[in-house]
């Protein structure tokens, strides 16, 4: 006959409490010395009950703001509906909140939790994107412009370059001062020149 485990561990402390030594109690049952001990003091704080299972869901959530804070931040939603998130923790903090003031994240949480505003869908992260490149070097060159280069008489400078989308050489990279469409097309003809023609550009 198998014995539940509130039985096993009253047994356990009946044994200890009829003398036997705590460590033979533990080898026997297979359970540590320390396992033994809570045994005994919950059995004695509130008898077979405490030799039941506990949970080990924890009490409370430690970053979950307090209820007392959920429900300023609730009213004043509801007082000022186009209030966002960020402009809540800032009145907040302003008018004294009872606790540290939450974050604007936690004061999302807290809206979307008590239906107040609709979850805001995620953006997609990086390794959402799907890369795609062409399949051989010179399929492809992807020209560019990039400006804000302040030269010394106070004028500004472009930068044109060219990269291959293959192998990400870079096969034309020119500072000018001006990036017009005659300067583009001499710096293509140059890239051509030194590296032969892509079959696009």
């Amino acid at each position: 006959m198998e014995l539940s485990i509130v039985e096993q561990r009253y047994r356990a402390v009946l044994a200890v409490h009829a003398g036997q030594p705590v460590v033979e109690v533990a080898a026997r049952i297979g359970v540590s010395r320390q396992t033994i001990h809570s045994w005994l003091a919950r059995y004695a704080e509130v008898g077979l009950v405490g030799l039941e299972d506990r949970s080990r869901r924890p009490q409370g959530c430690a970053h979950q703001a307090p209820a007392e804070v959920e429900a300023l931040v609730c009213e004043l939603r509801r007082h000022h509906p186009r209030w966002g998130t960020r402009r809540i923790a800032f009145e907040l903090g302003r008018h004294g909140c009872p606790e540290p003031v939450p974050s604007r994240m936690t004061v999302y949480r807290i809206l979307v939790r008590h239906g107040l505003i609709e979850p805001v869908k995620k953006r997609r992260g990086r390794k959402d994107y799907v890369r795609w490149q062409r399949a051989r070097p010179m399929e492809l060159w992807q020209m560019d412009i990039v400006g804000g280069i302040m030269l010394a008489d106070g004028t500004e400078a472009k930068v044109v370059t060219g990269v291959d989308d293959h192998s990400r050489f870079c096969v034309i990279a020119q500072v000018v001062r001006r990036a017009t469409a005659g300067p583009s097309a001499w710096l293509l003809r140059m890239g051509c020149s030194a590296s032969g023609c892509p079959r696009k550009s």
